[in-house]
């Protein structure tokens, strides 16, 4: 660390101020809210706030958001959660804050980059400091004087301004990559729903054979009628001959599901599932003892999260670890070998591919609905398609899952070498070149 460098306590760089209590019916409606959840998962205030809010001109004046101001929630169930902070990057008209979080708003003594500062706070350094003098009574509670005895390190603003570039530079990367694998999962859903919920090429073969449409689907099947009329629709053969044909070209009626295709049957989950079982189960000891996981190895599959308090798949083979809220049933396709939580169960398709089941368990049954335990789900019923046509489906989708593979890849090796470079930067042990050169390779081998 150069000679340049000095530790000052926050509150000669920050005037603090406590946040807006509301009750329950003011929010919903009204004007942008900073909420507790914002400032405790982002490292950066959202560029959008999540929560709405019912507030005056003096309340908006007195709890405003600003650029460079810092957000630390100020409870916490456990001591180690306590002071969590975020960043404001920009101006927010009319917006207030959480009175669960504390404001540190930039005095004028202060020319400290935001960037710089929110990675500080979210340092190792920083939270260890938070957490050696954090107390416990019911709840742990952060108050002004706290913050009194917290510094921040702080280098000359040109060494600020690299390091929070450096590091922005990787994390604008992984949220890209985050945003495109949130679109390649919406454009498998969206495929999947035009086929197998919404029937679209069905509808379109009954259409060109004259066969009848059930009311339900009369209004679709117009709209499709009509974008096919269309010279300049782009709908007028969305799918190739070939394709079409493996598709029926008329609708039965069934109890249980209303009109479904003719030939799809009717099944409960259960019964397009595989349970795998593995001779060893993962515990956390084991893993302490002799740093190995019981690793599944074959195919696609699918995880399934339930009955949890924070269940975990342990992180192996490079593939991040994937946390389950309490109660709460979470799934996720898995291409690579993945190890399991004794909460977490993994499943594959039986006698449907499982990309298919995969698609269709999230598309008509979304999990949320079964927060107890998986028996919940298995027997609820589906429109199971034939073999060939789930197996054409996971055909369309391999690509695109194998692209969202890639990109957890690229996340998980910039993560890495984010948290890496993190505590580095900000001690001044590592120069800003070899920092900028590990960036720079590391985009380049992507």
């Amino acid at each position: 660390m150069g000679s340049e460098w000095r530790e000052v306590a926050l509150t000669d760089l920050y005037d603090i101020s406590s946040g807006l209590s509301k009750p329950a019916k003011d929010f919903g409606s009204g004007f942008p809210f900073l909420a507790f959840k914002d400032v405790f998962y982002n490292t950066f205030v959202p560029t959008e706030l999540s929560q709405l809010v019912q507030s005056n001109d003096k309340e908006q004046a007195s709890c405003s958001i600003k650029r460079g101001d810092v957000f630390l929630t100020r409870t916490s169930e456990t001591m180690n959660e306590l002071g969590m902070s975020a960043v404001a990057l920009k101006d927010y008209d009319k917006a207030t804050f959480n009175g669960f979080t504390k404001r540190l708003r930039p005095n004028s003594n202060n020319n400290l980059h935001p960037e710089y500062v929110a990675y500080y706070l979210r340092s190792p350094k920083f939270r260890n400091e938070m957490l050696a003098f954090s107390t416990m009574s019911t709840r742990a509670s952060l108050n002004n004087e706290m913050i009194s005895r917290l510094k921040i390190t702080i280098p000359p603003f040109e060494v600020q301004t690299s390091i929070a570039w450096i590091l922005k530079t990787l994390d604008d990367k992984i949220e890209l990559n985050r945003q495109i694998n949130t679109t390649l999962e919406a454009m498998a859903q969206a495929l999947f729903k035009s086929w197998f919920v919404d029937f679209d090429p069905v509808i379109d073969n009954a259409l060109a054979a004259g066969n009848e449409i059930p009311a339900e689907l009369t209004a679709r099947a117009e709209r499709r009628a009509q974008a096919a009329q269309s010279t300049a629709s782009e709908q007028t053969h969305p799918l190739p001959a070939a394709i079409c044909q493996q598709f029926p070209d008329r609708f039965v009626f069934t109890d249980t599901m209303g009109w479904v295709p003719e030939g799809w049957k009717i099944k409960e989950i259960g019964e397009v599932l595989h349970r795998l079982t593995i001779k060893k189960r993962y515990k956390k000891k084991d893993v302490a003892q002799t740093g190995k996981v019981p690793v599944f190895e074959q195919g696609a599959n699918i995880l399934l999260g339930y009955h949890s308090n924070t269940a975990e798949v342990a992180a192996t083979r490079e593939k991040p670890a994937f946390i389950f809220g309490d109660h709460t049933c979470v799934t996720k396709l898995s291409t690579e070998p993945f190890s399991i939580s004794e909460n977490v169960i993994a499943l594959q398709g039986q006698g449907l591919n499982t990309f298919w089941v995969y698609s269709a368990i999230q598309g008509r049954q979304p999990f949320e609905e079964y927060r107890r335990h998986w028996m919940e789900l298995i027997v609820k019923p589906i429109v199971a398609t034939t073999n060939n046509l789930a197996d054409l489906y996971a055909a369309f989708v391999v690509e695109l899952v194998s692209k969202q593979a890639d990109m957890s890849r690229q996340t998980s090796v910039l993560a890495q070498l984010r948290d890496t470079l993190l505590p580095k930067l900000l001690s001044g042990q590592l120069r800003i070149p070899d920092a900028q050169a590990a960036v720079d390779e590391a985009l380049a081998a992507i």
